[in-house]
């Protein structure tokens, strides 16, 4: 294992692709275990050497509540995969999708990272338009903010800085949302650069196409199963940040250490299912700039709060809650 016992994550429902394949073979070279969820679409027989599967029953034994609580045919299945890894004594886990293949300078990250660079707008802050060019933005950024969001950073670097979420970019074709697809598709390469902090009061979307998270956040992981497949894991990069931030801390945002080769898609299925967070995600971070947390790495005590308030706000059914307190239950038990 690497000194940080890094271990990869990745949910499927396709035979392994060559981008997998790929990262089962630099998952290799650096001694990190890496584990593939699957689903009831997944091929029966799923198997690649090196790679630790597990089909829906095998899941379902896992010793917590949650993996027989969690609906089948959704991506947050991927959290049991999350659990798996650390409950295995992973201290960071690097998540990504079944189509993204690391760049040959994909190297594991440690939880500090040197040379940052501090994001200076605070409010919607748009990380492409500092390793990019054009008009580019990552899904989840409120279509009424694309041309405002701000993208000034520091000119002199920041000491060492303590980074439990990191979030890579990919080349190709990065994370967007439908409507950009749609209007300005093309092929993207992003600079090289140094590394941008996000300070407290500093709001971008992150996805979970190539993402670092270290064990003390575990909690934070938490994808939500009671919203669409586009919104899941960016309704948590919210919450993420806004617990996160109780700690002083804030997320960083690394060039491309992906290419990302494609799944198909039907865009007008993504924008369907991206309708309510261009509908809400601006009310979903007011309403989470508003809420009360308790300062300090009290993780688990402020997402579930932060859920109940966005129940309570009609973003999420009340079914949501009982998977929370299920994964909570199962954080706790991993976290032993």
């Amino acid at each position: 294992m690497t000194e940080n016992r890094l271990a990869l994550v990745v949910t499927t429902v396709q035979p392994p692709t060559p981008a997998v394949v790929r990262l089962a073979s630099a998952a290799a070279s650096v001694g990190a275990r890496f584990v593939v969820i699957g689903d009831t679409k997944t091929p029966a027989g799923w198997r690649l050497d090196g790679v630790d599967y597990l089909d829906v029953e095998a899941q379902r034994a896992l010793p917590w509540a949650l993996a027989r609580a969690l609906p089948t045919r959704h991506y947050a299945r991927k959290n049991l995969g999350y659990l798996v890894a650390f409950a295995g004594g992973a201290s960071m886990v690097y998540e990504t999708d079944d189509d993204n293949a690391p760049l040959p300078s994909w190297a594991p990250r440690g939880r500090v990272v040197a040379g940052a660079r501090a994001a200076l707008d605070r409010g919607w802050f748009n990380p492409y338009q500092v390793f990019g060019e054009g008009l580019l933005w990552p899904r989840g950024l409120p279509l009424q903010h694309i041309r405002s969001a701000g993208a000034r950073v520091s000119a002199e670097a920041l000491p060492p800085t303590e980074a439990p979420i990191q979030q890579g970019l990919a080349n190709g074709s990065p994370d967007v949302d439908a409507v950009w697809r749609m209007v300005c598709d093309r092929d993207v390469r992003f600079a090289d650069g140094p590394p941008i902090v996000l300070p407290p009061s500093t709001w971008c979307p992150f996805n979970s196409q190539s993402t670092w998270w270290t064990r003390d956040v575990l909690p934070l992981l938490y994808l939500p199963s009671h919203c669409s497949f586009r919104m899941t894991d960016i309704w948590r990069s919210f919450v993420a940040q806004r617990c996160l931030w109780t700690t002083g801390a804030g997320v960083v945002f690394h060039g491309a250490e992906v290419e990302q080769e494609r799944n198909a898609h039907e865009l007008i299925r993504d924008f369907r299912d991206e309708v309510p967070g261009y509908r809400d995600n601006t009310r979903i971070v007011a309403l989470l700039e508003r809420l009360a947390l308790t300062d300090g790495a009290h993780h688990a005590d402020n997402l579930r709060a932060s859920y109940a308030a966005l129940v309570a706000e009609g973003i999420f059914p009340a079914d949501e809650l009982a998977l929370v307190d299920a994964w909570l239950e199962a954080c706790t038990a991993v976290a032993g």
